[in-house]
C-alpha cells in the first residue's frame, strides 16, 4: 500500500494517475479533518506496479476502535483485490496496535463488501446510524 501524503501537492504520482482523480483530493481533505496520524491514514493499493484501489483508516483509533474502508477501481473488481486490500488494512492495524478493535461499515444489504468482510473474519454486530451514510451495518474483526 502506498500512503497518501498530507498535502495534495506532495502526491505527484497520484495527481497524474487518472484512477486517483476523484478520490485523491477527497482523501487529503478527509485526513485534514480527522488529522494526519500515520499509519492511520489513506492509501492507494498497488499490485504489480499498478494502482488497483484505495484503502483507509477513518482516522486514528478512538476509544481503542478504528474503522477501515476500501474500494477497488472498476477494471479490477471481482478479481479478489478487495479481499487483499481489506486483509492489508487488518494486518497493518494489528502490527501497529494488536489491542485495537477493527470495524467496518457497509450498506444494509448483502453485497461484495459484506462478502469481503466475512472472508476476512469480520462478524456482523448490528445496525448503526452513520452521520454521513445513515443506517448502515457495522462489522467487527474477530482475532
Amino acid at each position: 500500500m502506498l500512503p497518501i501524503k498530507e498535502r495534495l501537492e506532495d502526491n505527484h504520482e497520484f495527481l497524474v494517475n487518472p484512477h486517483c482523480q476523484e478520490s485523491l483530493e477527497a482523501s487529503v481533505k478527509f485526513m485534514a479533518s480527522v488529522g494526519y496520524h500515520p499509519p492511520w491514514i489513506c492509501y492507494y493499493a498497488c499490485l504489480n506496479n499498478q494502482l488497483v484501489g484505495s484503502a483507509a483508516f477513518k482516522g486514528k483509533p478512538k476509544s481503542n476502535v478504528v474503522e477501515i474502508a476500501y474500494a477497488v477501481f472498476a477494471q479490477f473488481q471481482h478479481q479478489g483485490m478487495g479481499d487483499k486490500i481489506c486483509r492489508r488494512l487488518v494486518d497493518l492495524s494489528l502490527q501497529t496496535d494488536p489491542s485495537v478493535i477493527i470495524t467496518a461499515r457497509t450498506l444494509r444489504e448483502e453485497n461484495y463488501s459484506v462478502k469481503i468482510l466475512r472472508k476476512n473474519n469480520f462478524r456482523f454486530v448490528g445496525t448503526v446510524t452513520d452521520p454521513d451514510d445513515g443506517e448502515v451495518w457495522e462489522w467487527e474483526y474477530v482475532k
